[in-house]
């Protein structure tokens, strides 16, 4: 299990003073990436343009380009506003498949100071069922204290 709270300090260690969002969500994704085993792509979609969702930072194998609110695990955590915790996503009615090896997926919606929707982090596994409302507690603690501040 992982010590949300140790990868917290270092995140912040890592991040204290830039503002730089792109910069911001390229450190996020690498720390968190290599934080756990269960974890096979992480990274974020960023909002560009009404009700689309680009490709931002990330680490793993290729992702989709270009997600529009209305489609996929991503898209639901961006139109809803709630955390989504996908155990199968073969299951989830819409499921984008990006990459064949995708069995689990945890995505949040990340928001700025303003509490403006700047993005959605999407953390796949190889796994099913791979992520716990720890994870989600854990992560969404990490994306409020470096996004919304």
């Amino acid at each position: 299990m992982i010590d949300y709270s140790d990868l917290k300090k270092r995140v912040l260690a890592l991040t204290d003073g830039e503002t730089d969002t792109v910069a911001l969500m390229a450190t996020v994704a690498c720390e968190v990436h290599h934080e756990d085993a269960r974890f096979d792509w992480t990274g974020f979609y960023r909002v560009t343009e009404p009700r689309v969702l680009k490709i931002g930072p990330y680490q793993g194998g290729h992702g989709c380009l270009v997600i529009p609110f209305e489609r996929g695990v991503c898209g639901a955590a961006a139109r809803t506003g709630d955390i989504q915790l996908v155990d199968d996503v073969n299951a989830f009615e819409g499921h984008i498949a990006c990459a064949s090896s995708t069995q689990s997926e945890i995505v949040l919606p990340v928001y700025n100071g303003d509490g403006e929707l700047i993005a959605v982090f999407d953390i796949d596994s190889d796994r099913p069922a791979a992520f716990t409302a720890h994870d989600a507690a854990g992560l969404s603690d990490i994306l409020n204290s470096v996004f919304a501040r």
